[in-house]
């Protein structure tokens, strides 16, 4: 199991929203022919419920990896990131409602099939907001550190910027 979790699991909503419009425009002129049924729809709907479980779950791993990240990163920047990825996860669970009315026949599940493009995009934008704040806690403001040893080599909770550097956004560079 890769120590600490977040960064492994936080790809999987990432990589599913951004595929997800595409897999959408995709099922949407599937499930036009008259042969396609429910079926062009049904892996649409799999993938939503599959992004709502791994945003889920990539907010569960960043809440229980807080503790140690706000040793070297303000709790502000963590608390935006935070704030961000339950965004993502209340867009998501919309989307996959959406999702699930398109099963519906006639006019109902027409226009939620239609919907669903514009709604993945969303979720989408919600998603690059979430990676990019992510991105940023690591490569800019040095959350990474809370988990590298003195030697660089391990994954010790070991903190290495001070708070004061950290909060005024710059902080010694290791």
């Amino acid at each position: 199991m890769p120590h600490p979790l977040h960064p492994a699991v936080v790809h999987f909503p990432l990589v599913l929203s951004v595929l997800f419009p595409f897999v959408a425009v995709t099922a949407l002129f599937v499930s036009r022919r008259p042969s396609a049924g429910r079926g062009a729809w049904i892996g649409l709907t799999v993938m939503a419920f599959l992004l709502v479980g791994s945003t889920w779950l990539a907010i569960e791993t960043g809440q229980q990896q807080e503790d140690v990240v706000e040793r070297v990163v303000s709790e502000s920047l963590i608390h935006g990131h935070e704030e961000a990825a339950e965004g993502l996860l209340l867009g998501s669970a919309i989307l996959t409602a959406v999702i699930l009315l398109g099963l519906a026949p006639a006019r109902v599940g027409r226009g939620a099939r239609w919907l669903s493009v514009p709604a993945g995009l969303v979720v989408l934008a919600l998603a690059v907001r979430v990676g990019d704040l992510g991105g940023k806690l690591v490569y800019q403001h040095g959350a990474a550190s809370a988990y590298v040893t003195s030697s660089g080599t391990g994954t010790m909770e070991t903190p290495g910027r001070s708070e004061r550097g950290e909060r005024e956004g710059g902080g010694d560079r290791r």
